[in-house]
């Protein structure tokens, strides 16, 4: 079997922790500027500097390197000091663990995530649902280098092609998500794009942004399977 990259989306996807990522920006945004959180962004389908940008310049906070790096370390403290309640106030999407787990035992297929979270974040989310054990952080695409989420998979494969010494073609990576951002950052990069409906996009949504596969869910570990490793 050829080798193939699969890179998943987080949130909305893997996992669901729509009740706390407002709180955490809240919480960031007080430490780092002492400004009280007022405008929230639309957040899906975005990188965490594009999230933050977002969120500083709506506050009248200056954009500076140096603020959107504080945010940044804020961010992941606050999610590592919610690592526990995390568990309790969110949840793994249905099929997720099944999914990975599956994927893991298909010769060829590695594992990885394209998502606008940091690493670190990433990290504690999936961690929290024992989602982690079968995706390699070592090379994803994650929200901190890039405004632009189809920079992410570029950096993913360049990543993976460097520690596997193998070449992933376009149209071996497959982009896994639940927005039509996640799917045109496939079609920009040429490759395979699975929408799944268990976000805010349903099915339509996902097909008219020009998905090759859409999902109800992560449920059908059989349908998962076919859609990724063919």
């Amino acid at each position: 079997m050829t080798a193939r990259l699969v890179l998943w989306d987080v949130d909305l996807t893997l996992i669901d922790a729509r009740s706390i990522g407002v709180d955490w920006y809240r919480r960031a945004l007080s430490e780092v500027t002492g400004v009280r959180l007022q405008h929230v962004p639309d957040m899906a389908g975005k990188t965490e500097l594009a999230i933050t940008g977002e969120v500083l310049a709506a506050h009248d906070v200056d954009t500076a390197a140096d603020t959107v790096a504080a945010m940044f370390t804020a961010l992941t403290t606050v999610v590592l000091a919610d690592r526990d309640a995390l568990s309790l106030r969110g949840n793994a999407m249905p099929g997720a663990a099944q999914a990975l787990a599956a994927l893991a035992e298909v010769p060829g297929v590695v594992q990885s995530l394209v998502t606008g979270n940091l690493p670190e974040v990433a990290f504690h989310k999936l961690d929290a649902f024992g989602l982690h054990r079968h995706v390699d952080f070592d090379i994803g695409g994650f929200g901190a280098e890039s405004l632009h989420r189809h920079d992410l998979i570029s950096t993913a494969v360049a990543k993976a092609a460097a520690k596997h010494d193998a070449e992933f073609a376009p149209e071996s990576v497959i982009v896994v998500g639940d927005t039509p951002r996640d799917v045109a950052g496939a079609l920009h990069h040429g490759a395979i794009a699975v929408g799944v409906a268990s976000g805010r996009s349903d099915e339509q949504e996902l097909r008219a942004a020009g998905a090759h596969v859409v999902l109800p869910d992560l449920t059908d570990t059989d349908a998962v399977l076919k859609a990724v490793a063919g």
